[in-house]
């Protein structure tokens, strides 16, 4: 049975999880030897993510720190997804105790190093090497890894997410919803700008519909990524997502184990009329959750902010 000290430190690991707009989303609730996970539906995107996929996918991603968490500390776990169908916040419960996962308890170091990376890669390709772990992640979590090596499929990822952001600025709650978001550094969440600029900020994205410059700017990322990816599951509800996320995270643990950061090109997921042709781009059955770039990089960034455990834990 883990002490105080040990669950929180396993809690903390789940805290650095990503999320959308560094939302959050998520709840704790500890028991003698359990953790369960909860959404936090409070936090949820309804413009952006009306659906709650991508917060369940997030919770997936902070389900799999637990993980780790669990295993750093040389316990074992037993996760079980969507536990109790009456309790729709409940996404999971981890069970501790047996003997830790060995895999997981290396991946741990990593996670206070991820962090998204929205600036350009180093130029040099990702290793086929370093692709065939990348895809062993994703599978071992029971999701579909696909790069897209071809040009035409880059180049027709480029056109998604170009045709998303000018999607997603046209919408006036979108960009209200984005505004919302847009913090101060000290607020622990959302996404960080400068308190003397954050008012000026807020008002342009509130008031201006800047798709097009945001579009060619992401279409240009797009193109020029050393390892463009599509990260997807063979279904498309809450226990698919939850799949998505810890296979997303576990992905990119071993990324950072080898060098390599990641941001996401998601505006094709965003926007429902263009997922298909994402789909049709991956090749694969299912359904695509994930549009991802990744590719080496020696820069350290300061942490995004966090919330309080406290402020996490029922």
């Amino acid at each position: 049975m883990p002490d105080i000290p040990t669950m929180e430190h396993i809690l903390a690991y789940a805290l650095r999880a990503p999320s959308s707009n560094n939302t959050q989303p998520w709840l704790f609730r500890p028991g003698e030897d359990s953790i369960d996970l909860l959404a936090d539906r409070t936090r949820a995107l309804p413009a952006n993510d009306p659906d709650d996929r991508e917060l369940t996918i997030s919770c997936g991603c902070a389900l799999m720190n637990l993980r780790v968490g669990t295993a750093a500390r040389h316990l074992g776990g037993q996760v079980t997804l969507l536990p109790d169908l009456d309790e729709e916040d409940l996404l999971a419960h981890l069970q501790i105790g047996g003997p830790a996962d060995a895999d997981l308890a290396a991946l741990a170091p990593a996670i206070e190093l991820r962090q998204t990376f929205r600036a350009g890669f180093q130029k040099r390709p990702v290793s086929h090497d370093h692709v065939a772990e990348l895809l062993d992640a994703a599978t071992t979590e029971g999701a579909w890894f696909v790069p897209l090596h071809d040009e035409a499929a880059r180049e027709k990822a480029a056109e998604l997410v170009a045709e998303g952001d000018a999607a997603l600025w046209q919408d006036s709650s979108w960009r209200r919803e984005l505004a919302q978001w847009m913090h101060p550094r000290r607020k622990g969440d959302g996404l960080t700008l400068p308190w003397l600029t954050l008012p000026a900020a807020r008002l342009v994205v509130r008031s201006f519909d800047m798709g097009g410059g945001v579009a060619a700017h992401d279409a240009h990322l797009t193109e020029g990524s050393p390892l463009l990816a599509v990260l997807g599951t063979r279904g498309d509800g809450p226990r698919d997502w939850l799949i998505a996320g810890q296979a997303l995270q576990r992905l990119l643990l071993v990324g950072v184990g080898l060098g390599l950061q990641a941001s996401y090109l998601n505006q094709p997921l965003q926007v429902a009329r263009l997922r298909p042709q994402l789909a049709e781009q991956s090749g694969q059955d299912g359904a695509p959750q994930i549009l991802l770039r990744m590719g080496y990089t020696d820069d350290r960034l300061v942490p995004s902010p966090r919330r309080r455990l406290e402020d996490m834990v029922i």
